[in-house]
């Protein structure tokens, strides 16, 4: 989850399959259907399992660890550890079950980096490197842009890029960092919203990366816009639109790169930059206080310490959707938080509704599929400013999938994670409203989108 599996989602979106090695899938969601699709999708036999946790105790990795580990069990008997690996901290709980499930390898992690920074350790090099990624020379880049970041002032690009990032938020409210990203890294901007959002989004203050919002005319931004591009060398798409948004007086910000592997180089800018912005903005950049409140309440629910949500179908209501959106003031943002299965055809609905918002509203919008987001920008939405407005969706589940061992299966767990996390985002006084779907998902979504059409005309 976020930092383990982030960097490996990007490196696999951008390299995509090599000849001669692996095709690397990353699961992030304990959706049930999400789950099923990996062992429906793939020959598990075929399989070797990357089992990523820096301190061990996660709770998704955790379940997925014990999911496919008893699946390959019943196939392979004793040989089943031969199939999996684990990258965790020495010592962890994980660590310690890798041994007694006689795992093929176990990677060590570096206690000294936290996990959003550790996109260039062994959480992101192992699973690039089964997957055929040219790792050295990935690092001979990020190397080369270290140097750099070693250097005074205007020559050093970490420290410029973080001090533009974090003056703009602090001293002109441009605390929406917005990215336009193209191949051959284009979803790069997921990697670098987990690490925004976590390490600036608390005490009040934060940075929001948006990312995955559709480019827009000048027109349809705010004033609190901050606006960042990468593309390959050569190609002038992305460097038009932020050309364009400049005349209109928003900040932007642009840089260019040869290849995927330039991913090392511009990580390591990124990170310098998150550091130096947090320091602007005076806020602990390395830690992550609010996250650990949504996972403790999933725990309360699993444990039968508190409620889970209903799961019972209701009709989407338009009413409290046009409470909700009414509520959207100058520099607030709309954020949805979707507990379903993240699919091309479900993220473009969802892509829809959030437009209409930015559009009629002229706010920053996000998108964010659960869990994975409550490990990147839901530190951010419990810790940052009271600026969000959050539309949460969930649905029942298409089936059951019960975990060896465990008195619950991924259904209830995925129900308790987003009832864990309204809860977070209500005990703080948060504007958020959930949305049930039924197991017809486009359809709901499809009402969803009508209703916040109707309360937005």
């Amino acid at each position: 989850m976020g930092g383990s599996s982030l960097a490996p989602l990007v490196f696999s979106d951008s390299f995509g399959r090599r000849q001669g090695y692996p095709e690397l899938k990353v699961l992030d969601s304990t959706e049930p259907s999400s789950v099923l699709s990996v062992e429906k999708d793939h020959d598990l036999s075929r399989c070797l399992f990357v089992v990523s946790s820096k301190s061990g105790s996660t709770l998704e990795p955790n379940i997925f660890f014990d999911y496919f580990y008893g699946r390959v069990e019943s196939a392979l008997g004793g040989k089943a550890g031969e199939r999996f690996v684990v990258v965790t901290d020495p010592g962890s709980a994980l660590e310690k079950e890798a041994a007694k499930r006689k795992v093929r390898r176990v990677f060590a992690g570096d206690p000294d980096i936290g996990g959003r920074y550790s996109a260039l350790s062994n959480f992101g090099l192992v699973p690039a490197a089964l997957a055929g990624v040219d790792v050295a020379e990935m690092l001979r880049r990020a190397r080369s842009m270290m140097q750099l970041c070693r250097k005074e002032g205007e020559e050093n690009p970490g420290l410029q890029l973080g001090a533009a990032i974090g003056s703009a938020a602090a001293a002109q409210g441009r605390d929406k960092l917005t990215f336009f990203v193209g191949p051959p890294v284009p979803r790069f901007g997921m990697w670098i919203e987990q690490l925004i959002a976590e390490s600036t989004g608390k005490e009040g203050r934060g940075i929001l990366p948006v990312e995955g919002e559709p480019p827009g005319p000048p027109e349809v931004y705010g004033a609190d816009r901050f606006f960042a591009g990468t593309q390959r060398q050569g190609e002038t798409e992305i460097a038009g639109r932020l050309d364009a948004l400049a005349r209109a007086g928003h900040p932007a910000v642009r840089f260019e790169i040869r290849d995927a592997l330039d991913l090392g180089a511009e990580m390591f800018r990124w990170e310098f930059a998150t550091a130096v912005a947090g320091k602007i903005l005076g806020i602990n950049p390395f830690d992550q206080p609010n996250v650990q409140e949504a996972k403790d309440r999933t725990n309360e629910i699993l444990k039968g310490e508190a409620t889970v949500p209903s799961r019972d179908s209701t009709a989407v209501d338009r009413i409290p959707v046009k409470r909700l959106l009414d509520s959207i003031k100058t520099g607030d943002y709309f954020a949805i938080t979707a507990y379903l299965q993240d699919l091309p055809e479900t993220e473009e609905a969802l892509t829809r509704i959030r437009v209409r918002v930015r559009d009629r509203k002229k706010i920053a919008t996000t998108v964010g599929f659960g869990p994975r987001f409550l490990h990147s920008t839901g530190q951010l939405h419990k810790g940052g400013p009271d600026t969000g407005v959050f539309l949460q969706v969930t649905a029942e589940p298409a089936s059951a999938v019960s975990i060896p061992g465990k008195p619950y299966g991924f259904e209830d767990v995925v129900a308790a994670q987003a009832g864990g996390d309204l809860a977070a985002l209500r005990s703080r006084g948060r504007r958020a409203l959930r949305v049930h779907l039924s197991k017809d998902v486009a359809a709901g979504l499809r009402e969803l989108d009508a209703a916040v059409a109707g309360a937005l005309s």
